[in-house]
């Protein structure tokens, strides 16, 4: 594994006792307090627990570790799919720079998402933040405006109808927040930041869809075409305080076309057999389901050795 130019290693190796000369590997992740971050440290935790030697190495966003990923700098990383659709192809913010060496390893449980305000204030839908200063820029962070939009449209808005706050990333968004320069700011349920926003003003309201919607749905697709409308019920996630529909984007963890077969095919296996350490480490992992990590990948491709060993559990 080469050494990545971005972030400080934050080492999770473990060696497993009579596993001999286990395989070293690396998992790109965002910046900690970020969604990706817990994730990629759940995934190599069960990766170490099957026999892969893995550390994980942030960086600010998928925007700065996929082309790393992609030129082979690092085994495996964590994203949301439609953003590594996209610089497959080199659609959206990639402005033509084609990704085509990335390969899908498995489906990931759904990232849902949330816009979050103090549960202290009048705001009681996204409608309700029309006119109100909210995180916008996400100038390191390119997924997020788009998001952002596809949940603005099912409440029949746009971003021109905010105030816009620049941040740089979501975990700088939810620090403006905190700080009292938003009312509000979007993240994924269960990151540790917004437990750590939850605590620090008191409580949150996560605020759902304005509209559920086929036609709402198909509005935010307009925005993010992988998105779906996913129900959390009262209680189950900070801020979630009644029960709420949310959008929800599907999440994998890929690699690139010249990786090991072997590396990969032990990497869905330790997943597959060890789904609980996954949720031991990050408790929303819990709604991980080894049987569907062969989703559709889009237009992506999976890695032969993801592929040798779904073949050999029988997944179809």
């Amino acid at each position: 594994m080469k050494h990545m130019i971005f972030g400080a290693a934050l080492g999770l190796a473990s060696v497993i006792a009579g596993a001999g000369a286990a395989q070293n590997v690396g998992i790109a992740t965002s910046n900690p307090g970020s969604l990706f971050h817990n994730i990629g440290t759940a995934v190599a935790n069960a990766a170490n627990a099957g026999g892969l030697n893995t550390t994980i190495q942030p960086a600010t966003s998928p925007n700065q570790f996929i082309p790393f990923v992609n030129s082979g700098g690092i085994e495996f990383g964590v994203a949301n799919l439609q953003e590594v659709n996209y610089a497959i192809t080199g659609e959206a913010w990639w402005n033509g720079m084609k990704n085509e060496n990335l390969r899908v390893v498995a489906h990931l449980q759904p990232l849902v998402e949330a816009i979050f305000v103090r549960k202290d204030s009048d705001i009681m839908s996204v409608a309700d933040l029309k006119g109100q200063p909210m995180t916008d820029g996400y100038t390191a962070q390119n997924t997020i405006l788009p998001q952002l939009s596809a949940f603005y449209s099912t409440a029949g808005l746009t971003r021109d109808d905010v105030q816009q706050v620049s941040v740089a990333s979501v975990v700088a968004g939810a620090n403006a927040f905190m700080a009292g320069d938003t009312v509000g700011f979007i993240f994924a349920h269960g990151a540790g930041k917004v437990r750590e926003a939850d605590a620090a003003v008191g409580g949150l309201r996560a605020l759902g869809v304005g509209d559920a919607s086929d036609a709402a749905l198909a509005a935010a697709r307009e925005h993010w075409p992988t998105a779906f409308f996913m129900e959390l019920k009262a209680g189950a996630m900070p801020g979630v305080l009644e029960d709420t529909t949310y959008i929800a984007f599907p999440q994998v963890v890929f690699t690139h076309a010249d990786a090991s077969d072997e590396a990969v095919y032990q990497m869905a296996k330790a997943m597959y057999e060890h789904a609980a350490v996954m949720g031991e480490t990050f408790p929303p992992m819990r709604a991980f389901k080894p049987e569907n990590m062969k989703g559709d990948p889009g237009i992506a491709e999976f890695h032969p050795g993801a592929l040798k060993f779904f073949e050999e559990v029988g997944l179809n």
